[in-house]
């Protein structure tokens, strides 16, 4: 049997006619660039989300970008962040002029309070809270270290639309939460897009004009800014498969569960909710210490993994300037060493579910 890590085309095979009709209604009354689907996508992604508002942007990079912008980010500044993350999260940093400042992480591969606050110093503005995995950060007491600090949260919830900690949808807490719907994510559109969330009136209309170049209408330009719109095609599509969300969620949380209780006998650490969490397992991340002979013996036998990720951002080449070394952040470095992320997909029949399980049963066995 061969079972791919992800497999992107199965997801529209049962709503193509859908999105091929909400596609076709685009195109035939124009709209391509901030639209009525656009206008309708945000009003959704926004009740999603429990916010006030939403605007759809160019892509997750963009949003965490945009947020870092509006709330003043500039050069010398300081902004706390995770190193076990996609690279966006601290290169969206770097392109605001500010500096990336990371706190290493607990065993849930989210922010450890206690090493951000001491990362803390009188250049620290912004600290952004990453929902990795799927799984919320704690945001009680991350919320509690910025306010007692004067700081603000910027939410990474890239991996984590529709996460709950304590009742409350991730993207609601901070100043700003930022998503991707780039096609790996759980709701994915047809390409690149993002969007950013917040309950904060002005954020809000400043993101309005600074996504749109800064114009204050057609003709007049308020501030120079950028251009970051998602695409009302995009939006279209995304309208569609919102509808479908809640189902694809619910079917990650009971695989995510089936592999929690099938492997907790096995040398080795599975992810599952604690009692105030709701994740939404966009990766289901196991770790064990013969991950690299793990793989291998999957792969030999039909079944695509993937690590996420196998080099930490303050040991990738473009962080050299920040002058980290092996060693800094020792969480970190010993989850990517151990770390390996098996199909976690809607899409996977109990068949492929079975096999995924059997077969790494089978390897320890």
């Amino acid at each position: 049997m061969q079972i791919p890590y992800i497999n992107l085309g199965l997801q529209h095979k049962p709503i193509k006619e859908e999105i091929l009709s909400a596609i076709g209604n685009v195109l035939e009354n124009g709209q391509f660039i901030l639209g009525d689907e656009l206008s309708k996508f945000e009003k959704s992604f926004a009740e999603l989300s429990g916010t006030k508002y939403a605007l759809g942007v160019a892509n997750g990079t963009d949003a965490l970008f945009m947020s870092l912008k509006a709330i003043g980010i500039k050069q010398g500044d300081e902004v706390i962040t995770a190193p076990n993350s996609f690279l966006a999260s601290a290169s969206s940093i770097v392109i605001t002029g500010g500096t990336p400042v990371f706190a290493d992480v607990k065993d849930d591969f989210n922010l450890d309070p206690e090493k951000v606050e001491k990362a803390i110093t009188s250049k620290t503005k912004a600290i952004i809270a990453v929902h990795l995995t799927g799984r919320p950060a704690p945001m009680d007491e991350l919320m509690a270290i910025a306010k007692k600090h004067n700081l603000h949260i910027i939410e990474d919830g890239a991996q984590a639309i529709g996460a709950e900690y304590k009742g409350k949808r991730v993207g609601s807490f901070g100043t700003t939460g930022c998503f991707s719907l780039h096609p790996l994510k759980n709701l994915a559109a047809g390409g690149d897009g993002g969007v950013i969330t917040t309950n904060d009136d002005a954020i809000y209309k400043y993101l309005l004009v600074a996504r749109n170049h800064g114009l204050k209408n057609r003709d007049e330009c308020a501030f120079w800014s950028y251009n970051s719109r998602l695409d009302n095609l995009q939006a279209a599509l995304l309208n569609v498969k919102l509808k479908h969300l809640n189902k694809w969620t619910e079917r990650r949380r009971t695989l995510a569960t089936l592999y929690h209780e099938e492997f907790k006998n096995l040398p080795m650490v599975t992810p599952h909710d604690k009692s105030y969490e709701k994740a939404v397992y966009h990766t289901f991340i196991i770790q064990t210490e013969e991950r690299n002979k793990l793989k291998e013996h999957l792969a030999s036998k039909g079944v695509d993994t993937k690590i996420h990720y196998p080099v930490p951002i303050h040991l990738q080449e473009a962080a050299k300037s920040l002058g980290h070394k092996k060693g800094d952040f020792p969480v970190t470095e010993k989850q990517a060493e151990t770390i390996l992320s098996i199909p976690v997909y809607p899409e996977l029949t109990d068949e492929q579910v079975s096999y995924i399980i059997e077969t790494i049963k089978g390897y320890y066995n």
